[in-house]
């Protein structure tokens, strides 16, 4: 549900707040040590080196869906405790909006470059093909990762910290029974530790944004409201970008 953070004993509200945010940090690192668990226990070192090697690039990914995080989460924020409901739909459409943009570039930058990036960072040739292949699933499923994070700060945004980690704790515990499912028995190999990882964040995805609209849909406005502004998207952009590229030089 929606919450005032700006209401009763503020170290008791953050404490409410930050706790189920440390836990989806946590969460959020067993997506990548469970496939390489499952990679190097079932299918072998070359496939643990593969997935290992291919997250060095997949964090530069999750530094511009972060950075959408954000800045959703910021200006939403502003606009919620302002009480102004109209303009916060706008932003929250238009930073939609944008995010599914960013997406679709960097989804075509890394389906025709990633060979080229794993040639960069020097991939050994013994594990450059199954490097390429968890790349290129991971990358299809890029549009879920972002719009999963939107949703994440959209939620803060309201003063909820507790659905988004639900969500993403039950995908990470899903992830690990899905990727053991594909490798050990369907004996997919790192293409199934891949699609484990897409699915799982792919139903966590369309779970968070669905409740994200009943939300709104509950949030009452006067008038007509506006789906895209530039003014928001500018807005959004000073906040994201700074994210963006803080992240990105830690990772490249």
């Amino acid at each position: 549900m929606n919450r005032d953070l700006t209401t009763s004993d503020p170290t008791r509200v953050l404490l409410k707040f930050c706790i189920p945010l440390f836990g989806s940090i946590i969460f959020q690192q067993l997506y990548n040590i469970a496939d390489s668990l499952v990679a190097g226990k079932f299918i072998g070192n070359d496939a643990l080196a593969a997935v290992g090697n291919s997250y060095e690039i997949t964090l530069i990914f999750i530094a511009f869906a972060f950075g959408c995080n954000i800045g959703c989460s910021v200006i939403s924020a502003q606009l919620f405790g302002a009480k102004k409901y109209k303009e916060l739909k706008t932003a929250v459409y238009s930073a939609l909006i944008v995010s599914a943009v960013l997406c679709a570039i960097l989804m075509i930058f890394g389906l025709i470059f990633c060979g080229a990036l794993l040639r960069l960072i020097n991939t050994p040739d013994e594990v450059f093909a199954d490097s390429k292949l968890y790349l290129d699933i991971y990358i299809c499923g890029l549009p879920f990762m972002f719009f999963y994070n939107i949703a994440t700060g959209i939620f803060s945004a309201l003063g909820d910290s507790k659905t988004p980690f639900f969500f993403l704790m039950c995908s990470s515990v899903a992830n690990i029974g899905v990727d053991i499912l594909f490798v050990a028995v369907f004996d997919m190999g790192v293409a199934g530790v891949a699609l484990a990882t897409l699915i799982c964040q792919g139903i966590s995805c369309i779970l968070a944004v669905a409740v994200v609209f009943v939300r709104f849909s509950k949030i009452k406005t006067e008038g007509k409201v506006q789906i895209f502004s530039w003014d928001c998207v500018r807005q959004f952009a000073v906040v994201a970008i700074p994210s963006i590229l803080q992240q990105s030089f830690i990772s490249v």
